[in-house]
């Protein structure tokens, strides 16, 4: 790494960053629990699909307290459709325990922070340095990604001495929420825009840098492609949800009946084993339609398929009846929400 002089870059990037920051909603708040909330939010997660969620979630639970004391169904039911459901389990049970042993007040200590559920290390930085104005570093794949650039930085150990230095300033907050922004909107994975960055005279790879070449320095997702079919089972109006198991993909949330299946597996015959509890068999499916979907590293193809349910059973535990129009009140993932607006888009204009 060639030495630069940190005193500029950290003048250069805060200025730039006073005039240049985007207006959103957590940088308007100096409680530790809205930025602890944002920060968790935005985990692998845009900031245009994390805004209207945050709006909601700070509207429902304005208070670390009225997190703690809400039930985590109400949780996770503010968090359906935002992914990687463990981060609001984690929120809540770190709430909990926030109350009960800190008085409902954010530690200002990174160990104590640390052993919070679901607060890692970049978590941690980015507490203390915004909303407690402490001296941490918070390093994110944006940060590591302008690091790598900027100074040809490679290793987490070379990134975070950089960054450890770059925060021994007034502001450390604001100078870690400039390196996030740099590189959200300037020096992107993709195509940076190496003219409008305000540290580019001090950049190793600046002469390197052009679309092509970002574009093949990003590392590329690896998804798989999966099938898994969906039933939507329908008595007198209501349709049919499960509850998945308490760990796992999706942990806790309500579904549609429907699992991952095998490559050459038929969609019907996968179904039929996802309703065994149910005890009843030889219901013919009607095909309503196929979704794409994407769940952590699966690119799905969800065919959806419609029973009519012939008589009202008992249900085992974990099943429950609802009408369609009350799916907002249980937390469901996206996919589930996409295949129950199918049904009331056919029903509104059935073939």
């Amino acid at each position: 790494m060639v030495e630069v002089n940190l005193s500029l870059l950290r003048r250069r990037l805060l200025n730039w960053y006073r005039i240049n920051q985007r207006d959103l909603p957590w940088r308007r708040s100096d409680d530790p629990y809205n930025i602890w909330i944002s920060e968790t939010m935005l985990q692998q997660t845009q900031v245009k699909t994390v805004l209207p969620y945050y709006a909601r979630f700070i509207d429902a639970f304005p208070t670390l307290q009225a997190l703690a004391r809400a039930p985590l169904p109400r949780v996770l039911r503010l968090w359906s459709g935002l992914g990687y459901y463990r981060r609001a389990e984690n929120l809540h049970k770190a709430a909990r325990r926030v109350v009960a042993q800190y008085g409902g007040h954010l530690p200002r200590d990174y160990e104590l922070l640390r052993a919070l559920p679901g607060i890692g290390d970049y978590t941690a930085g980015a507490l203390l340095s915004i909303a407690f104005d402490e001296k941490y570093p918070a390093v994110d794949g944006n940060v590591r990604r302008v690091f790598n650039r900027l100074f040809n930085a490679n290793g987490d150990a070379a990134v975070r001495g950089i960054a450890s230095k770059l925060a021994q300033t007034s502001q450390p907050g604001n100078l870690n929420q400039a390196l996030m922004e740099l590189g959200a909107t300037v020096c992107t994975p993709r195509e940076p825009r190496c003219g409008d960055c305000p540290v580019t005279s001090d950049c190793r790879s600046r002469d390197r840098l052009g679309q092509r070449q970002s574009a093949q320095q990003r590392p590329r997702a690896n998804f798989r492609d999966v099938t898994w079919p969906l039933a939507i089972v329908k008595y007198h109006g209501k349709i049919l949800l499960r509850r998945r198991q308490a760990d796992g993909l999706l942990a806790k949330l309500w579904e549609l009946p429907g699992a991952e299946i095998a490559r050459m597996a038929k969609p019907e015959v996968a179904i039929r084993k996802e309703l065994r509890p149910l005890a009843v068999a030889g219901l013919r499916p009607q095909h309503l339609g196929e979704l794409r979907h994407s769940i952590t590293d699966r690119r799905i193809h969800a065919p959806v398929l419609l029973y009519r349910w012939p008589l009202k059973k008992r249900l085992p535990p974990g099943w429950r009846w609802i009408l369609p129009s009350q799916l907002h009140r249980y937390a469901t993932s996206s996919m589930t929400s996409k295949a129950v607006k199918l049904l009331i888009e056919h029903e509104k204009s059935p073939i």
